[in-house]
């Protein structure tokens, strides 16, 4: 039982500093929940606008290392010496009974007080209570710093008797992956169109895939010999889709320039201009002094940079090599932005026949050179491109032969059947999950 003369001045100071103490305790509970879930970006598009508390925040969350230790040490002090404070206190009111009393009583405050209550609040706005509590919580880690980093060695040197070895920047590489997984699940709640979101992944995808999986393989390139007659070249050339088309000489591995269409016209401009103005005459202009040299890259060539490359020379069109320097295929600038925008047609492509089509049963009929990255946007499935670029790859790596027509198999969830083949090419294929 109380009596009159527990409740003195010592009880009073003692139930202040208990009552202080549970106010420390939820602010840096609070504080740690709102450094940890706001989000950078967002800290950073309020820091531009002037916002210094966000800007403290940006800095106080570089290390996150420190800034946790400095908030569990002082969390976890005014944790511990709330509840030391208690049990004296309840001790002297309750005699024996007051180290249990005292045990219930705290735990139900700092439950409720010091950790529920701010983490909710701090989770509903982090950016705003980070950048609230940024500047008190920096003073912290730089008072607390000596024990921090003592702290810190102490138990990085646990974690590496383990085998664990901790990495500081590691958050740096994580962004793409934050916003690959922010995208999908932007996606998954509707958020997010599937269309926006294929974009903005083909650009983030950019550096991690190369030249060699997008090109053009070199038995689809249309290719004109410069010895022929030039008034042939001339109306392969008009009667060509592709404004650029590449000139060898004896052997198509022999490539000795690139014809613009542009430029070949204005070239015969120019010459019947100068000349009689006969069209007979065009046989005599030399078409290889129209054309441009060409320009080879690496297979291997990340897309991203091929792109800057292409930016930069301020050309559309290199001609794909691999490390023996034979010709492998060709790549535009347009094929690399088609991997971001998804397929772009123009009045020469209206007739072409689409990649992929949809049957009334649910099967896919799949040209077998389309891509395993296109078939997978265009679906949403997930298929493997590991190994393999294109469908009929896949399907070629995964028998470990070349099928023939009516072949069926079942691989990765999905029945593959081959529906025509050309030579060694598969070149129709009926796709179904399974």
């Amino acid at each position: 039982m109380t009596s009159t003369g527990t409740l003195d001045s010592a009880f009073w100071l003692t139930a202040g500093a208990i009552f202080a103490l549970l106010l420390l305790s939820a602010f840096f509970s609070g504080s740690e929940t709102a450094l940890t879930a706001a989000s950078r970006g967002r800290l950073r598009a309020q820091a531009d606008k002037g916002n210094l508390g966000a800007e403290a925040a940006l800095k106080v969350t570089e290390d996150g290392e420190k800034l946790i230790g400095a908030i569990l040490l002082g969390n976890n002090v005014a944790n511990i010496l709330s509840a030391a404070l208690a049990t004296a206190l309840f001790s002297r009111i309750f005699g024996a009974n007051g180290v249990a009393i005292a045990t219930l009583v705290m735990t139900a405050l700092v439950l409720i007080f010091a950790e529920v209550l701010p983490k909710t609040y701090a989770i509903t706005a982090p950016e705003a209570a980070a950048a609230r509590v940024a500047r008190p919580i920096r003073i912290l880690i730089v008072v607390l710093t000596p024990i921090v980093s003592l702290v810190r060695m102490i138990v990085r040197g646990l974690l590496m008797i383990f085998g664990v070895r901790t990495d500081p920047d590691s958050h740096i590489l994580s962004f793409r992956d934050e916003i690959v997984g922010a995208l999908a699940l932007g996606h998954s709640e509707g958020a997010v169109m599937k269309e926006d979101r294929d974009r903005l992944l083909g650009a983030l995808d950019l550096s991690d895939r190369t030249v060699e999986e997008i090109m053009r393989h070199r038995s689809q390139i249309e290719m004109l010999d410069i010895n022929a007659r030039p008034d042939e070249l001339i109306s392969r050339v008009l009667a060509s889709p592709h404004s650029r088309l590449p000139l060898f000489r004896g052997e198509r591995e022999n490539i000795v320039g690139v014809i613009h269409a542009k430029d070949l016209l204005r070239a015969v401009e120019r010459f019947l201009r100068t000349g009689d103005g006969k069209l007979d005459s065009v046989s005599d202009l030399d078409i290889l002094s129209v054309a441009k040299a060409p320009y080879f890259v690496p297979e291997t060539t990340p897309l991203d940079e091929q792109m800057r490359e292409f930016l930069r020379r301020r050309t559309h069109f290199a001609l794909v090599v691999d490390e023996y320097g034979d010709l492998r295929g060709l790549i535009t600038l347009e094929d690399i932005i088609e991997e971001i925008v998804g397929e772009i047609t123009d009045e020469f492509d209206i007739d072409a026949e689409h990649p992929l089509k949809q049957t009334e049963t649910g099967d896919c009929i799949v040209d077998g050179a389309m891509t395993i990255r296109d078939l997978n946007r265009a679906t949403d499935w997930a298929l493997p491109d590991e190994e393999a670029n294109t469908i009929a790859g896949l399907v070629i790596h995964e028998a470990q032969m070349i099928p023939a027509e009516g072949q069926v198999f079942s691989f990765h969830g999905f029945r593959f059947e081959v529906l025509s083949r050309k030579e060694n090419r598969l070149t129709r294929l009926k796709i179904r999950p399974l």
